[in-house]
This record gives structure tokens, C-alpha cells and sequence, in this order.
């Protein structure tokens, strides 16, 4: 996989970049079982990715490691070789000082150019300068980020706020990214510029959030329609009657419910669904009928049931 499409390690695992190495730890676990080879027999998409969780929990999981992944990103190994290949090779005064990937001069490179230029072309792939080595210009990885919302999120719209580290400098910046309402699950949200920093003055990669959204207690999404279910008094159901239907807006509406209406039956709120994600209306509110029957029951009740079902054979 190509270094501008390979996903953040800490997007792989599903985890924060300020996850404990027990938090690591139980990620990793879960997603290896989830996607075992041995589990999915066949399926190519996920023995590709339990070789990228395996690859990112390789990194993350060893201190070091993981401390320069967080300061280099992807490049952080071919980073780390030059630097120990630097070292070996030895300086001399007087020595010309060559440009690390980052385009700013690496402690521990007062090599002749030469004898580095060679290097850099083994790690790096490119022609290295008679006088100076530097990277050819490339745009920065991009780095995805789960975000898990609310129904209520999703159905207003919300917004996150995230900490990011700079890989080249380790210092830390704030990203403030809007969630739009209608968000779906699986959404990615584009927020240009906000990914890994670029080589040689090339541009940074991009941000991009994932989103989830958590299961409600009440509501269950169908698309951009909503389902719900509506407890209803018996006598409601056979005779007719008005009921209440929750909103995700927080509020009720009223609902008149048809004589002999059925148990299970769903009836339509139209526009009272989730706001599509593209700004052109909302889906539908569909109200499932959940008769309940009467208890505790008076013996005047009991006698009245008697003689219905009676006049019913």
C-alpha cells in the first residue's frame, strides 16, 4: 500500500492517540478475532486486514517505536534506517550537511554528500544531490479518525474537536470539524490540509473523520426513515383512539390510531425522519402499533370480555 493511502495505526486499531497499552492491547485483540483468516475463510478484504491491524499493533505496541511513528508517521522506519546508517558511515569535519526527509537538517548526518546521496537513494528511491540531499517534494498520508455519535448528534448536526500531534515538530494543535445533520454511518468527512505534513514543502495530507452512529434506545434507523415503537391500549387499538409518538427532537406528536388496527402495524409520519445529508428534506417517522392488554382486570371487566368473546364463536 502506497505511503499517501495507508490508514493512520491509531485509525487501524480503532483507538485515540492517547490509548493506554492496555487499551492497544484489547483493540488489537478484538480485531484480530473479528478478522482472523481462520474466521473468514476466503475473504481477501479481511485477511488484508488483519495483516494492517497486525502491522499497526507491531508499532504501536513497542514504546519506542510507537514514539516515532507519533513524530515521522509512515516514514518513520526509513527515517530511523538513515539516521543509524548516518552514524555508521562516520563524518569528517568540514563535512556537508545533508536534509532529512522532513526538510530540516538531521542531527547525526555531517556525512560527504557522496556517500549519503547513495543511501538516501537505497531508502528513498530518488537520485540523491551532488551538494545536498533532499527529498523529492510528496503530499502528506492522509490519517482517518472514528468518530461515534449520538442519533440525536446526527439528527441536529454536532461538531468535534480534536487534538492532533504535528509529526514533524510533536507539537499539538487543535481541529474543531462540524458533523452534518443526516450523518450516516460510514460517513467520511473531509477536512483538507489536517492529515500528515508533506515532504519538501509539498502539501499535508487530509483528515478524514469515520463516522458511527450508537444505537438508540428508542429509535431504529432505516436509511434516512426512523421506526419506533408506540405502546397502545388495547381498547385504542380496536375502537380508535390518539396515542403519543416520540421525536428525536425530544418532543411528542399526537397520533390518531384507526379503529381494529393491527398489533405490529406501522403507520407513517411523513417528514418526521432524518434530515438528509445532502440539505434536500427528511425522511419519514414510522409508528409501530405495540398493543398492550389490560391487567388487573375487574371481575365487571372480566365479565364484559366473557361476553365478547361469546358473541365473537
Amino acid at each position: 500500500m502506497a505511503a499517501s493511502t495507508r490508514r493512520d495505526y491509531y485509525a487501524v486499531l480503532g483507538v485515540p492517540r492517547t490509548a493506554s497499552e492496555k487499551e492497544l492491547k484489547t483493540a488489537y485483540r478484538k480485531l484480530a478475532r473479528k478478522h482472523h483468516p481462520d474466521v473468514n475463510p476466503g475473504d481477501k478484504r479481511s485477511e488484508a486486514l488483519f495483516k494492517e491491524i497486525g502491522e499497526a499493533y507491531s508499532v504501536l505496541s513497542d514504546a519506542d517505536k510507537r514514539k516515532k511513528y507519533d513524530r515521522w508517521g509512515h516514514n518513520w522506519e526509513k527515517i530511523d534506517q538513515a539516521q543509524a546508517a548516518g552514524a555508521s558511515y562516520g563524518g569528517r569535519p568540514g563535512g556537508r550537511t545533508a536534509w532529512g526527509p522532513t526538510g530540516d537538517t538531521t542531527a547525526g548526518f555531517n556525512v560527504e554528500s557522496d556517500d549519503l546521496g547513495g543511501l538516501f537513494e537505497q531508502l528513498f528511491g530518488r537520485t540523491a544531490g551532488r551538494t545536498r540531499v533532499r527529498s523529492a517534494p510528496r503530499k502528506g498520508a492522509d490519517v482517518e479518525q472514528p468518530v461515534e455519535i449520538s442519533l440525536e448528534e446526527a439528527f441536529n448536526g454536532t461538531q468535534r474537536t480534536f487534538q492532533l500531534r504535528d509529526m514533524q515538530t510533536g507539537e499539538t494543535r487543535s481541529v474543531e470539524v462540524k458533523i452534518p445533520a443526516g450523518a450516516t454511518d460510514g460517513l467520511r468527512i473531509r477536512v483538507a490540509g489536517k492529515g500528515e505534513p508533506g515532504l519538501a514543502g509539498a502539501p499535508a495530507g487530509d483528515l478524514y473523520l469515520i463516522i458511527s452512529i450508537k444505537a438508540h434506545p428508542l429509535f431504529e434507523r432505516e436509511g434516512d426513515d426512523l421506526r419506533v415503537k408506540v405502546q397502545t391500549p388495547l381498547y385504542a387499538a380496536v375502537l380508535g383512539g390518539e396515542v403519543m409518538v416520540p421525536t428525536p427532537r425530544g418532543s411528542q406528536l399526537a397520533l390518531k390510531v384507526p379503529a381494529e388496527t393491527a398489533n405490529g402495524q406501522r403507520i407513517r409520519l411523513a417528514g418526521q425522519g432524518m434530515p438528509r445529508v445532502n440539505g434536500t428534506g427528511r425522511g419519514d417517522l414510522f409508528a409501530e402499533i405495540t398493543v398492550q392488554l389490560p391487567k388487573s382486570l375487574s371481575d365487571r371487566e372480566k365479565s364484559l370480555f366473557a361476553e365478547l368473546a361469546a358473541g365473537r364463536e
